[in-house]
Protein backbone atom coordinates (compact mmCIF):
# COMPACT_ATOMS: atom_id res chain seq x y z
CA UNK A 1 0.00 0.00 0.00
CA UNK A 2 1.23 3.49 -0.84
CA UNK A 3 2.32 5.38 2.31
CA UNK A 4 1.26 8.72 0.88
CA UNK A 5 -2.19 7.35 0.04
CA UNK A 6 -2.46 5.88 3.53
CA UNK A 7 -1.58 9.27 5.12
CA UNK A 8 -4.09 11.07 2.91
CA UNK A 9 -6.74 8.51 3.87
CA UNK A 10 -5.92 9.03 7.58
CA UNK A 11 -6.12 12.78 7.22
CA UNK A 12 -9.43 12.47 5.42
CA UNK A 13 -10.90 10.23 8.12
CA UNK A 14 -9.60 12.56 10.81
CA UNK A 15 -11.25 15.48 9.05
CA UNK A 16 -14.49 13.57 8.70
CA UNK A 17 -14.38 12.55 12.38
CA UNK A 18 -13.58 16.15 13.39
CA UNK A 19 -16.41 17.46 11.23
CA UNK A 20 -18.86 14.95 12.73
CA UNK A 21 -17.73 15.85 16.26
CA UNK A 22 -18.10 19.57 15.45
CA UNK A 23 -21.63 19.03 14.14
CA UNK A 24 -22.54 16.97 17.22
CA UNK A 25 -21.04 19.60 19.52
CA UNK A 26 -22.91 22.37 17.72
CA UNK A 27 -26.15 20.36 17.99
CA UNK A 28 -25.52 19.70 21.69
CA UNK A 29 -24.81 23.39 22.32
CA UNK A 30 -27.98 24.38 20.43
CA UNK A 31 -30.04 21.86 22.39
CA UNK A 32 -28.50 23.12 25.65
CA UNK A 33 -29.28 26.71 24.68
CA UNK A 34 -32.89 25.83 23.87
CA UNK A 35 -33.23 23.93 27.15
CA UNK A 36 -31.78 26.84 29.16
CA UNK A 37 -34.11 29.27 27.38
CA UNK A 38 -37.15 27.06 28.05
CA UNK A 39 -36.12 26.66 31.70
CA UNK A 40 -35.77 30.44 32.04
CA UNK A 41 -39.20 30.97 30.49
CA UNK A 42 -40.68 28.27 32.73
CA UNK A 43 -39.16 29.92 35.81
CA UNK A 44 -40.56 33.30 34.75
CA UNK A 45 -44.02 31.79 34.18
CA UNK A 46 -43.89 29.96 37.50
CA UNK A 47 -42.84 33.16 39.30
CA UNK A 48 -45.71 35.02 37.60
CA UNK A 49 -48.23 32.38 38.71
CA UNK A 50 -46.81 32.42 42.24
CA UNK A 51 -47.09 36.22 42.39
CA UNK A 52 -50.67 36.09 41.08
CA UNK A 53 -51.56 33.38 43.62
CA UNK A 54 -50.01 35.43 46.42
CA UNK A 55 -51.94 38.54 45.35
CA UNK A 56 -55.16 36.52 45.21
CA UNK A 57 -54.46 35.05 48.64
CA UNK A 58 -53.80 38.55 50.00
CA UNK A 59 -57.16 39.72 48.60
CA UNK A 60 -59.20 36.79 49.92
CA UNK A 61 -57.28 36.24 53.15
CA UNK A 62 -56.21 39.65 54.40
CA UNK A 63 -53.47 40.06 56.97
CA UNK A 64 -55.39 40.80 60.13
CA UNK A 65 -53.97 42.40 63.25
CA UNK A 66 -53.42 40.30 66.36
CA UNK A 67 -56.74 39.35 67.91
CA UNK A 68 -58.62 39.63 64.60
CA UNK A 69 -59.68 36.63 62.51
CA UNK A 70 -59.65 36.64 58.67
CA UNK A 71 -62.57 35.40 56.61
CA UNK A 72 -63.87 36.22 53.13
CA UNK A 73 -61.64 39.25 52.65
CA UNK A 74 -62.55 40.82 56.00
CA UNK A 75 -61.23 40.76 59.56
CA UNK A 76 -63.37 39.99 62.61
CA UNK A 77 -62.84 40.70 66.28
CA UNK A 78 -64.79 38.70 68.88
CA UNK A 79 -64.70 40.48 72.23
CA UNK A 80 -64.19 38.67 75.52
CA UNK A 81 -65.62 41.54 77.59
CA UNK A 82 -69.24 42.72 77.73
CA UNK A 83 -70.64 46.17 77.04
CA UNK A 84 -73.82 47.96 75.95
CA UNK A 85 -74.54 48.08 72.20
CA UNK A 86 -73.50 51.73 71.87
CA UNK A 87 -70.29 51.28 73.85
CA UNK A 88 -69.53 48.12 71.89
CA UNK A 89 -69.84 50.10 68.67
CA UNK A 90 -67.57 52.82 70.07
CA UNK A 91 -65.00 50.16 70.92
CA UNK A 92 -65.16 48.78 67.37
CA UNK A 93 -64.75 52.19 65.77
CA UNK A 94 -61.78 52.92 68.05
CA UNK A 95 -60.13 49.90 66.38
CA UNK A 96 -60.91 51.31 62.90
CA UNK A 97 -63.86 48.95 62.41
CA UNK A 98 -67.54 48.82 63.32
CA UNK A 99 -70.06 46.33 64.64
CA UNK A 100 -70.42 43.55 62.09
CA UNK A 101 -72.74 43.92 59.09
CA UNK A 102 -73.83 40.49 57.81
CA UNK A 103 -74.11 40.54 54.01
CA UNK A 104 -74.86 36.92 53.09
CA UNK A 105 -75.69 33.45 54.38
CA UNK A 106 -72.09 32.29 54.16
CA UNK A 107 -70.98 35.10 56.48
CA UNK A 108 -73.85 34.27 58.86
CA UNK A 109 -72.74 30.62 58.81
CA UNK A 110 -69.13 31.57 59.64
CA UNK A 111 -70.14 33.92 62.48
CA UNK A 112 -72.68 31.49 63.92
CA UNK A 113 -70.05 28.77 64.02
CA UNK A 114 -67.37 30.96 65.61
CA UNK A 115 -69.72 32.48 68.19
CA UNK A 116 -71.03 29.07 69.22
CA UNK A 117 -67.47 27.99 70.04
CA UNK A 118 -66.89 31.09 72.15
CA UNK A 119 -70.13 31.05 74.19
CA UNK A 120 -69.94 29.88 77.79
CA UNK A 121 -73.73 29.60 78.18
CA UNK A 122 -76.84 30.31 76.10
CA UNK A 123 -77.09 33.93 77.26
CA UNK A 124 -73.44 34.63 76.40
CA UNK A 125 -74.43 36.18 73.06
CA UNK A 126 -72.70 38.77 70.84
CA UNK A 127 -73.90 42.17 69.62
CA UNK A 128 -74.06 42.67 65.83
CA UNK A 129 -74.49 45.96 63.98
CA UNK A 130 -78.28 45.81 63.53
CA UNK A 131 -80.82 48.13 65.21
CA UNK A 132 -84.30 49.62 64.84
CA UNK A 133 -83.61 52.44 67.32
CA UNK A 134 -84.47 55.14 64.75
CA UNK A 135 -87.86 53.68 63.80
CA UNK A 136 -89.59 50.63 65.28
CA UNK A 137 -89.43 47.55 63.01
CA UNK A 138 -87.22 49.33 60.47
CA UNK A 139 -84.04 47.36 60.92
CA UNK A 140 -80.88 49.10 59.75
CA UNK A 141 -77.26 48.03 59.78
CA UNK A 142 -74.61 50.39 61.14
CA UNK A 143 -73.67 51.29 57.53
CA UNK A 144 -77.28 52.55 57.09
CA UNK A 145 -78.32 49.74 54.75
CA UNK A 146 -81.73 48.15 55.32
CA UNK A 147 -81.92 44.55 56.45
CA UNK A 148 -82.52 42.32 53.42
CA UNK A 149 -85.60 40.17 54.22
CA UNK A 150 -83.96 37.19 52.49
CA UNK A 151 -81.05 37.36 54.96
CA UNK A 152 -83.06 37.56 58.18
CA UNK A 153 -81.82 35.06 60.75
CA UNK A 154 -84.23 35.67 63.63
CA UNK A 155 -84.73 32.92 66.15
CA UNK A 156 -88.32 31.67 66.27
CA UNK A 157 -90.57 34.24 67.97
CA UNK A 158 -88.08 37.07 67.43
CA UNK A 159 -87.95 40.02 67.29
CA UNK A 160 -90.47 40.47 70.11
CA UNK A 161 -89.54 43.97 71.43
CA UNK A 162 -90.08 42.83 75.03
CA UNK A 163 -90.64 45.77 77.44
CA UNK A 164 -90.40 43.93 80.74
CA UNK A 165 -86.70 44.67 81.39
CA UNK A 166 -86.59 48.11 79.76
CA UNK A 167 -89.46 50.52 78.93
CA UNK A 168 -87.60 51.50 75.74
CA UNK A 169 -88.10 48.00 74.40
CA UNK A 170 -85.51 45.94 72.53
CA UNK A 171 -83.91 47.84 69.68
CA UNK A 172 -80.54 46.13 69.22
CA UNK A 173 -79.63 42.66 67.97
CA UNK A 174 -77.40 39.98 69.43
CA UNK A 175 -76.62 36.55 68.03
CA UNK A 176 -75.61 33.12 69.26
CA UNK A 177 -77.00 29.69 70.13
CA UNK A 178 -74.76 27.62 72.39
CA UNK A 179 -76.17 24.33 71.10
CA UNK A 180 -76.24 25.46 67.47
CA UNK A 181 -78.84 27.41 65.54
CA UNK A 182 -81.52 25.71 63.47
CA UNK A 183 -81.18 26.98 59.88
CA UNK A 184 -78.64 29.55 61.19
CA UNK A 185 -81.46 31.41 62.99
CA UNK A 186 -79.68 32.86 66.00
CA UNK A 187 -80.67 36.55 66.14
CA UNK A 188 -82.48 37.92 69.19
CA UNK A 189 -83.50 41.52 69.87
CA UNK A 190 -82.48 42.94 73.23
CA UNK A 191 -82.35 46.25 75.10
CA UNK A 192 -79.38 48.23 73.76
CA UNK A 193 -78.36 48.92 77.38
CA UNK A 194 -77.89 45.20 78.08
CA UNK A 195 -74.28 44.08 78.46
CA UNK A 196 -73.12 41.52 75.86
CA UNK A 197 -69.94 40.59 74.07
CA UNK A 198 -69.69 41.97 70.53
CA UNK A 199 -68.32 41.32 67.03
CA UNK A 200 -66.33 43.99 65.19
CA UNK A 201 -65.58 43.89 61.47
CA UNK A 202 -63.21 45.70 59.13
Amino acid sequence: MNITSSRRSGVTWERVALLVLSVLLAAALTALGVTLYENTQTKKSLQKYQDEAKNLADETCPRCEDGWEPHGGKCYFFSWVTSSWNKSRTQCTSMRGDLVVINNREEQRFLESRVRGKMENDEDKFWIGLTDAQKEDEWLWVDDTRLDPSLMSWREGEPDNWYKENPDGENCVRMGEKDGATYLKSWVDQSCKYFQKYICEK
